[in-house]
């Protein structure tokens, strides 16, 4: 994935400009920067939930699997319900590798909505193995995790950074995964300037 000369804006304020970087296969990139830099705005623009002000992305189109701070569940759906349901969307059928990586085989048969906070995000968490997409999009992914959670997390990141997918992450836990990091603040935007562009979420 490539992004050239990207510029974002949260609630009509140009908040990051002039951005560029390239995602290989097999690469992991961590954002860093303060609360209110731009994080979650970036990756809600990479995974085509907001319009960009100016810039391109490329090598993204249908390849971007998103994780943030919603988990995605149905709630009277069980654990191997709501994985179905997604494999399903994604033209997949094998839900083995999500139940096993993320410890859910024993919650198979729960209902979402009996599920812990720390268990919800595995589940939801869980669904990036279903996608068949390459590229990760995760805005905070270990959130609500415990330590053995946040284990089980970053063995599957290895995993699917090992089988050639890439990963492009807001966190500030270490996970143990070798990363390069980009630190947004150096591309913080003019607030005032005119880019002359909306940022409508298209979801």
């Amino acid at each position: 994935m490539q992004v050239s000369n990207l510029s974002v804006a949260r609630g009509g304020v140009p908040v990051l400009s002039s951005l560029s970087f390239a995602l290989a296969a097999g690469e992991a990139l961590v954002l860093r920067g303060p609360n209110g830099a731009g994080k979650t705005t970036l990756l809600r623009c990479i995974a085509g939930l907001q319009a960009p002000l100016t810039g391109r992305i490329e090598g993204a189109e249908d390849r971007v699997a998103y994780a943030a701070h919603a988990d995605g569940l149905k709630s009277m759906l069980t654990v191997r319900e709501n994985l179905s349901f997604w494999a399903q969307v994604f033209g997949n059928t094998d839900i083995s590798a999500a139940l096993d990586g993320y410890a859910l085989r024993p919650l198979a048969d729960r209902l979402a909505a009996t599920l812990s906070a720390g268990q919800k995000r595995r589940l939801g968490l869980a669904r990036l193995l279903v996608t068949g997409r390459p590229i990760w999009v995760l805005d905070e992914p270990t959130v609500s995790l415990d330590a053995d959670a946040v284990a089980l997390f970053g063995a599957v990141l290895r995993g699917h950074l090992a089988a050639g997918g890439s990963a492009l992450m807001a966190t500030h836990i270490d996970l143990g995964v070798e990363a390069r990091m980009l630190d947004i603040s150096a591309y913080r935007a003019d607030p005032d300037a005119d880019l002359g562009a909306s940022d409508a979420a298209f979801l």
